[in-house]
């Protein structure tokens, strides 16, 4: 009997709440489809139900993207979003795209840039901010939101398929007993439930592998992305200006490069990404963006100024060929639980608020019609009859040409991109998931990384500790181990404990115990959602389930 079943079983049955539609997830595309669903029942005269669940304790809490926001989709969506007061403050003035070796910088000129790097007509948002406000037009148009209540658990029909969600119980101690503070879960019942959870979702991973949505399609692949927010010096700010560079500090085999947005008030937001289809275990995502920062060209920006923020979230990379099935009995994946960001322009908000339209738009005609918990088929003509699926097929190359390598990558890239226009006859595919490539410590060297300086460069802890990140200190683990003695055995012996290296939290360390044994200590209370380590762990031993509602990271700008 699991704990679930056990104290049901004690303090059962959960109450049960009744929708049209339940959006799991408060980020662009669960808010969009929200907001789709009303405006339809608005135009059409007919009422549906909708309610949002959101895990972080407010809307925006654990939304973290760049972000460059083009605006394609937030148009369809409200076409009057500049005088409802949307926060896409700041138009793009200028691209850069940069070249680094260690000390010195190689601009690309202009007229080279393939079309994914250009971004005249967007703009540079907090996407949190964004997101915030979108909660403001879904619950004035009658959406119910709930923050703080994450979905723990699918609820199936009699015939297999969804019928909706739980969230987790409230009060419950390390060990799974309740406390004097317990407070059931309850469950959310819905003609269709819509699964909007970003990168690597806890229960989408679930339904894509009970539905088999996966099959015949590439293994998805990720990326790492480390951002902080900085206030700079007024004289180095440009509003507008947007950097891209790649190459240093990562080796040429290694995918990755970095992100430098002006925004307004000064602030500059900068960022890392690592592909997790990395090779060397000695490899540090976190430590990599410390370095990235000193260097010439990047950090004369940050000189004097002051770091307010910090934050991490796996991205998904894999594009059109990793995509799922994007629907099931009773429901549908939607945005990056998906997959549809376009790694070739290192942008998603506009595709997962595209996509949770699409799927609003399927839904609300299967409910007018009186249908339920069947499959939503007309979601995914959608999207294949739609710009967004143009856009992913040009880009659908870019992410395995610039896996081999940078200098292969970016020529092959450029052919692709500016030769074909991102039409070429071939389409290439991604063959290994990132947890495979990761090879044997044996094989490399240890990597040196300098020291911080508590000035540009930051150590692990003081980060974790301006994300606002918070968990009650009493609560289950939430990152759980499918077999407790993989991580010694195997993942120290053969990778030299990689976990250690690959989390931007400092939620796992090796320590001695008492007999000079090494053991794996989980500092859970440190977790800052990014799901790296459901994603990279070599024996996919460790599984990042969702921890009670309202923890975790709290950004207030990001």
């Amino acid at each position: 009997m699991t704990q679930t079943s056990s104290i049901l079983e004690q303090y059962g049955p959960r109450e049960a709440m009744e929708y049209d539609v339940v959006i799991v997830g408060g980020g662009p595309a669960g808010l969009a489809a929200a907001i789709r669903l009303k405006q339809l029942a608005a135009e059409k005269g007919n009422d549906v139900s909708v309610c949002v669940l959101e895990k972080g304790g407010e809307l925006g809490a654990h939304i973290l993207s760049g972000a460059v926001m083009d605006p394609i989709a937030i148009s369809e969506l409200f076409p009057n979003w500049k005088e409802l007061g949307a926060p896409l403050n700041t138009p793009v003035s200028e691209d850069r795209f940069l070249f680094l070796t260690e000390n010195k910088a190689y601009k690309t000129p202009n007229w080279m840039l393939p079309g994914c790097f250009q971004n005249h007509g967007n703009y540079v948002i907090s996407l949190a901010n964004v997101v915030r406000w979108l909660g403001q037009q879904a619950e004035s148009l009658g959406v119910e939101i709930f923050p703080g209540f994450p979905a723990a658990e699918v609820l199936y029909n009699d015939d297999g398929s969804v019928k909706g969600v739980a969230t987790g119980n409230m009060g419950v101690d390390r060990h799974g007993n309740p406390t004097d503070a317990f407070q059931l879960g309850m469950e959310l019942h819905a003609k269709y439930t819509m699964f909007a959870e970003g990168a690597r979702g806890h229960l989408g991973k679930q339904l894509i592998a009970k539905f088999d949505l996966n099959k015949g399609k590439d293994p998805q692949t990720y990326g790492i992305g480390i951002k902080e927010l900085w206030e700079i010096d007024p004289k180095m700010h440009q509003p507008g200006l947007v950097i891209h560079t790649a190459g240093w500090p990562l080796d040429t085999s290694t995918y990755g490069g970095s992100f430098l947005y002006h925004l307004e008030n000064n602030q500059v937001a900068v960022g890392y990404v690592v592909g997790l289809a990395y090779e060397n275990p000695y490899l540090s995502p976190y430590e990599e963006f410390q370095r990235y920062k000193t260097h010439p060209e990047i950090r004369k920006f940050f000189e004097g100024g002051k770091r307010i923020s910090y934050g991490a979230r796996a991205i998904v990379a894999g594009g059109l060929q990793s995509l799922p099935k994007l629907t099931f009995p009773g429901g549908a994946l939607i945005g990056c639980d998906a997959g549809f960001l376009n790694a070739s322009r290192i942008k998603g908000s506009h595709a997962a608020i595209k996509s949770g339209m699409l799927a609003a738009d399927a839904a609300f005609e299967a409910v007018g019609s009186n249908r339920q918990h069947d499959e939503l088929a007309a979601y995914s003509l959608a999207f294949e009859q739609s710009w967004l699926h143009e856009e992913l097929y040009k880009a659908r190359n870019f992410k395995p040409w610039m896996s081999k390598g940078l200098y292969t990558g970016t020529l092959m890239v450029g052919i692709d991109q500016v030769l074909f226009r991102g039409k070429a006859p071939w389409t290439l595919h991604h063959q290994h998931a990132d947890h495979e490539c990761l090879r044997p410590a044996s094989e490399f060297k240890p990597i040196q990384y300098p020291k911080p300086d508590g000035k540009l460069t930051f150590d692990r802890l003081s980060s974790v500790f301006i994300s606002n990140t918070n968990h009650a200190e009493d609560q289950p683990v939430h990152l759980t181990l499918k077999d407790p003695t993989i991580p010694v055995k195997v993942n120290l012996e053969k990778y030299a404990g990689p976990e250690q290296r690959y989390c931007p939290a400092g939620v796992y360390e090796f320590v001695k115990t008492d007999s000079g044994d090494e053991r794996l200590q989980i500092n859970a209370q440190n977790c800052v959602h990014c799901k790296t380590c459901d994603i990279k762990d070599p024996t996919q031993n460790i599984v990042w389930v969702t921890p009670e509602g309202g923890g975790g990271p709290n950004y207030p700008n990001m």
